[in-house]
């Protein structure tokens, strides 16, 4: 007659190596986790891994070469340095409003940044200023960088918006502008290549695009309007010479 089975320990694992064994499973679990934290750090100090280029999106008026001696990147920079003090350089150039940055691996930083764009030239003093949709100077010589926007008589802001509007909603109508002024009676008066627009500083940018058939059906007719008007309400009215 066989007796009740014992139980055997033979094969079983000494507790200390479980333990030790849960540990190292513990401690990789924790390495994962908080590898967001020392990975950069770690990375950061490789060679490989400096800043040899940086590659500046967004920039038409602002020179390059003045941007990049406002960023100051230290030689031992890494792209995996956090980015936030070379945003903040960035922003303090009187010509950008916003700039992110991001790396390209593995050694490229790209800098994308909105830059403050000027809608008209403002006659003061001996000569011409550049100047933003709220009428703030720009530092930009007109002389040094040729910029194709309409002269203004003064910094007012209904006018400035409309060029505004203007430049983004009409860019060929924004081209043909040379100067825009603001008449006595709060109209805006707007020199085109060969006529003369006449609106009120409020019109929607569709309501000026009004005058292209205008203009179109009188050069069939081989005529040409020395001003066209679109003050009045579902209207153009034709000027001749």
């Amino acid at each position: 007659m066989t007796g009740p089975a014992t139980p055997t320990t033979e094969g079983a694992e000494p507790t200390w190596r479980r333990w030790l064994r849960r540990g190292a499973l513990g401690g990789g679990v924790l390495a994962a986790v908080t590898a967001v934290w020392w990975g950069p750090l770690l990375l950061a100090s490789l060679a490989f891994f400096h800043v040899r280029r940086v590659e500046i999106e967004g920039l038409r008026y602002t020179q390059p070469d003045a941007l990049m001696r406002e960023l100051a990147i230290d030689t031992m920079a890494s792209v995996w340095d956090p980015f936030d003090s070379l945003e903040a350089h960035a922003r303090a150039h009187p010509m950008i409003i916003d700039a992110h940055a991001r790396r390209r691996l593995p050694n490229t930083v790209i800098l994308e940044v909105l830059e403050r764009t000027p809608v008209a030239l403002v006659a003061e003093g001996q000569g011409l200023v550049a100047v933003d949709v709220f009428g703030e100077r720009l530092p930009l010589d007109p002389a040094g960088s040729p910029l194709d926007v309409p002269i203004v008589g003064r910094r007012d802001s209904a006018l400035l918006g409309l060029l505004d509007r203007i430049r983004e909603g009409a860019p060929s109508l924004w081209l043909r502008i040379s100067e825009a002024t603001l008449e006595r009676d709060g109209s805006a008066r707007l020199e085109l290549s060969g006529v003369t627009v006449r609106a009120r500083t409020d019109v929607t940018v569709a309501r000026l695009g009004d005058i292209f058939p205008v203009e179109a059906d009188l050069a069939r007719r081989r005529l040409r309007a020395a001003e066209l008007d679109v003050r009045f309400r579902d209207q153009v009215i034709a000027r001749l010479p």
